[in-house]
């Protein structure tokens, strides 16, 4: 995706209007460095709404938040996130399932809020898919990468998402540290693993990856985790970095044969091998030439990799 996620819709199932329940929202998520609590803040933003502070702040991985912020004077406990965390919290849902579902089905993520203990309606952000996606996956197919989406969002809207852009094998509501036991499954049966990701929930896995991949637009959590960052946050990038790395290790091979071959041929030359039969002997001028000559030709020939690649 585009790494930007922006607020949709805003649905209340209280008294409570959409810009209250904005405001409660988005000063709890104010304390998360969430991307999905970026899109939040920047709707109030937009709205010109004045944030509250925020007091006893907890967070739950893979799940939501929970504090009390203030609105209109008075003090309310606001939890915010997925399914998950309100059953934690035994909170009921009084909002139509069939909405809910319809509103994953166009690839929504949706955080739902609740204000003292009660459903208080439902926030739906959206992260725009990269037009370079679909074929960076389809490039990643065909050179003979098996490409898994691994997801904490829910069935619904994982499963259209990677309809979109070409991925079969996906998995949702997945945890954090579930994201890790899965590369460390797939380690296992002696794959070799690179996870690509951008948010704080990925660093486990990014960690755990023979090769982690942050977004240079994601958390810098994830950048420190990680061994290779795209900076454009584009999957192409994953494209240019395994071209660069065949044509790297294709270059080490022939940079060997150079160093090698004169030295193969040469010391032996040098050495006297040749001067009984044909009386030759390397003259020392020729013996610095070859040197000087091993050295270009194996810096000539890692200088191309930058027109083979194009980097």
């Amino acid at each position: 995706t585009l790494g930007k996620p922006q607020l949709k819709k805003i649905k209340t199932t209280s008294s409570l209007t959409e810009n209250d329940l904005l405001l409660l929202s988005a000063s709890l998520e104010k304390a998360s460095e969430h991307p999905l609590a970026q899109a939040l803040l920047q709707a109030a933003l937009e709205k010109k709404l004045v944030l509250s502070e925020v007091k006893d702040f907890k967070a739950f991985i893979g799940q939501g938040a929970l504090g009390k912020v203030q609105l209109n004077q008075k003090s309310h406990q606001v939890a915010i996130g997925n399914k998950a965390l309100f059953e934690k919290l035994k909170i009921s849902f009084t909002m139509d399932q069939n909405e809910i579902e319809a509103l994953r089905s166009e690839g929504e993520s949706l955080m739902f809020v609740a204000v003292d203990q009660n459903f208080a309606g439902v926030l739906s952000v959206v992260d725009p898919i990269k037009q370079s996606t679909p074929q960076a996956i389809a490039e990643l197919k065909k050179a003979g990468i098996q490409v898994i989406m691994i997801s904490g969002d829910h069935q619904k809207t994982v499963e259209m998402v990677a309809n979109k852009v070409g991925i079969e094998n996906f998995h949702a509501g997945v945890l954090p540290q579930q994201k890790a036991e899965m590369i460390k499954k797939l380690q296992n049966e002696g794959k070799f693993v690179a996870m690509a990701g951008d948010g704080i929930n990925d660093a486990p896995a990014l960690a755990q990856a023979q090769i982690g991949i942050a977004m240079g637009t994601g958390a810098d959590i994830a950048m420190n985790s990680a061994g290779v960052t795209l900076v454009k946050g584009d999957l192409t990038g994953i494209l240019k970095a395994y071209e660069l790395s065949e044509q790297t290790l294709k270059n080490i091979k022939q940079n060997l044969f150079f160093a090698f071959i004169y030295n193969s041929v040469g010391i032996p030359i040098a050495a006297g091998v040749l001067f009984p039969y044909f009386g030759i002997l390397l003259s020392p001028m020729f013996a610095a030439a070859a040197m000087s000559l091993s050295s270009v030709s194996v810096i000539t020939n890692s200088l191309r990799l930058k027109i083979i690649t194009n980097v």
